[in-house]
């Protein structure tokens, strides 16, 4: 009997060259092809006919969930979902079977480790491979492909105006090398913020830069909205990513905290954390109501450490932030809803 074709889908490099190599030590086997996302995972498999997948969630340009989704309503085939977003009995593990994955396997969180799965993996695809697969037909309508709801990068959105540079520097300063990734926006004029955050870079474990379109947002990266544009967040796949636009000032100021925190709401919803810190006016009360609206937990500065208690206490007095907490206690309380909510 000949060998049954394997594609890896997988956005790692690492994690597709221990899979091919540790897929290729069994004879019944023959990984065809490793893609780092679907759209070349879509050419591979035009070229090779593979037999089955192993899927991951987490890939650029399109995530694995609406991959799986649209493979099962146009190509159904044998797939198993190899990710870190679905430990067993997980709600994207059983909604990953619901869209049509025939197996699921939790990912180790280090990419080398993926090497422990190979047993498991070898003896799921050899046992899956051949079976056939019913093409997935939604009952009324076409298929609605919503994307994946979680992702395991989270995103830190942190509005601040009057006081905020020291603010920032001694919060920052207190969040560890693998922090999630962060987005700032500091009411700054033209051409102050990117020496401030290479200064912030200097006494901080994180590694933080002036925001550039398209940067990823991804652990122990922090982000400081230049000074002439408004910073917002997009996705691509399951990918975040900044996004800087031009336009009329929001609030009187350009960057806007609402700006930002209204497309992180919008975006990435309970991945995110939003905090509020110190100044003047009301830019960010708004925006961090959305967040608390969106799933996302909510921090606003106190009154006694602030230097300006205007931006966070109007927060307060719309009910957006779930904590109200002193400067010092803002990081560790960030840490704890990261690790609660990752």
């Amino acid at each position: 009997m000949e060998a049954i074709k394997v594609l890896i889908v997988d956005d790692s490099a690492t994690v597709r060259q221990v899979l091919t190599r540790e897929l290729a030590k069994d004879a019944g086997l023959q990984v065809v092809g490793a893609a780092p996302d679907p759209f070349a995972a879509r050419e591979l498999m035009q070229l090779h006919q593979p037999d089955i997948l192993t899927l991951d969630l987490e890939m650029p340009r399109l995530d694995g969930l609406s991959f799986l989704k649209r493979l099962m309503e146009h190509r159904p085939m044998p797939v198993i979902v190899v990710s870190s977003l679905t430990p067993q009995g997980s709600a994207l593990a059983l909604q990953a079977m619901e869209a049509g994955a025939l197996d699921v396997l939790g990912k180790p969180g280090i990419a080398y480790g993926v090497g422990e799965l190979a047993p498991q993996l070898i003896a799921r695809l050899k046992a899956l491979g051949r079976v056939r697969v019913a093409k997935k037909v939604a009952a009324v309508g076409p298929m609605v492909l919503p994307g994946l709801s979680k992702t395991t990068n989270q995103v830190l959105a942190i509005g601040a105006s009057t006081g905020g540079t020291e603010a920032l520097r001694r919060m920052l300063a207190m969040l560890p090398p693998d922090a999630p990734g962060t987005m700032i926006v500091q009411h700054m004029p033209p051409g102050f913020t990117a020496q401030f955050a290479q200064r912030l870079n200097e006494c901080c474990k994180i590694h933080v830069k002036e925001a550039e379109h398209g940067d990823i947002i991804s652990p122990g990266i922090c982000l400081v909205a230049p000074g002439d544009r408004h910073l917002l967040l997009r996705r691509d796949g399951a990918i975040y990513r900044a996004d800087l636009r031009d336009g009329p000032k929001v609030g009187l100021h350009k960057p806007a905290v609402d700006v930002l925190f209204r497309s992180v709401a919008q975006i990435a919803g309970a991945n995110a954390i939003g905090v509020l810190l110190t100044g003047m006016g009301r830019d960010g009360a708004d925006g961090l109501k959305l967040l608390q609206g969106a799933g996302s937990p909510t921090i606003a500065q106190d009154e006694a450490s602030c230097v300006v208690w205007g931006m966070p206490g109007e927060a307060v007095k719309l009910g957006a932030a779930d904590q109200i907490l002193p400067l010092d206690q803002i990081p560790g309380a960030i840490l704890n809803l990261a690790r609660k909510h990752g």
